[in-house]
């Protein structure tokens, strides 16, 4: 029992300390894509180590579980870890994360669910704004939809025959370079398939809203998506331009001046945009690469171990 106990410890630890280091950090805004892959990894070790600690503490309690866990291992290993000392309480533990991946995975499918309808809702709603002419043909590779509307706006909507949609006030306010930076930044979601990222982020902050590393993994991600399609953009066609963009399509909004909060992020990222912090040098990026790619491997590690010394 002393390896899910570790496990979990280890888990807990990485739930707290994690987003108080991550947050306090500036460079994510320097990298975010980065970032988002350091947080991923974060999040990706903390379920791991729920995983793990689940698994054995089954198969200390239940024998059934034990004879399937340890199926493909040599003599020995299990004998390794001990398992026969804790039945009672690793009982208790083994259900109580059960059902905690159970209800992620329902969080998990509910914002599918949801998604989904909004999807839907919006599809319709194009259709209805936006209705198919007599005598037009509209294909599948029709992804760009022109809406009347008194407000710039523009936005990507995903799914099986993606669209990206903008209004004619937009067209209005912003030039041909401005447009294709706002463009080429909605293609940077679709890219990178962020909506999913979102979805993930969305539901483990919902199933566990008091657990700081996923409320805050929901909070980054939304942040860390815009920058990272903020740059996309920007290699392109200019830190200038898409900052530009940003102030046309949302000045009316009123985000701007000395009324808007103070923690808005579009100001944040027209800020970013024409004060551009540099790079972090390529081997910095590198060896942060290949740190938070390990962190997933640590709970791994730790579960392994007793079995792995078995077999000197």
């Amino acid at each position: 029992m002393m390896v899910p106990l570790a496990l979990l410890v280890l888990g807990g630890l990485a739930a707290a300390v994690a987003p108080r280091v991550l947050t306090r950090s500036s460079w994510p805004d320097r990298e975010p894509v980065l970032g988002l892959w350091v947080w991923q990894c974060v999040v990706v070790a903390v379920l791991l180590c729920c995983v793990l600690a689940m698994a054995l503490s089954a198969a200390t309690a239940w024998q059934a579980v034990r004879d399937h866990v340890f199926a493909p291992a040599p003599r020995g290993v299990q004998e390794a870890y001990a398992l026969g000392s804790y039945e009672s309480g690793a009982g208790v533990v083994a259900v109580l994360l059960a059902c905690g991946g159970a209800w992620t995975g329902a969080m998990l499918l509910r914002e599918i669910r949801d998604a989904r309808l909004r999807r839907r809702h919006r599809r319709a709603e194009l259709r209805t704004r936006a209705p198919q002419l007599p005598g037009e043909e509209r294909t599948e590779g029709d992804r760009l939809v022109v809406l009347e509307g008194e407000r710039p706006d523009a936005w990507w909507l995903p799914g099986t025959a993606p669209r990206l949609v903008i209004t004619t006030a937009a067209l209005r306010r912003l030039n041909g370079r401005q447009l294709d930076a706002v463009l080429e930044h909605e293609q940077g979601h679709a890219r990178a398939r962020h909506d999913w990222l979102l979805h993930c982020s969305a539901a483990l902050a919902g199933g566990f809203s008091r657990v700081p590393v996923f409320a805050a993994f929901r909070d980054q991600v939304h942040r860390l998506v815009e920058l990272a399609a903020d740059d996309a953009a920007s290699r392109r066609y200019g830190r200038l331009t898409i900052a530009l963009a940003l102030v046309e399509l949302n000045e009316e909004r009123g985000v701007f001046g000395p009324c808007a909060r103070p923690r808005g992020l579009v100001p944040q990222r027209v800020h970013r945009l024409l004060s551009p912090a540099p790079r972090l040098p390529v081997a910095r990026r590198m060896r942060t690469v290949a740190v938070a790619s390990l962190v997933p491997l640590v709970p791994l590690l730790v579960a392994f171990v007793p079995g792995l010394s078995t077999l000197r």
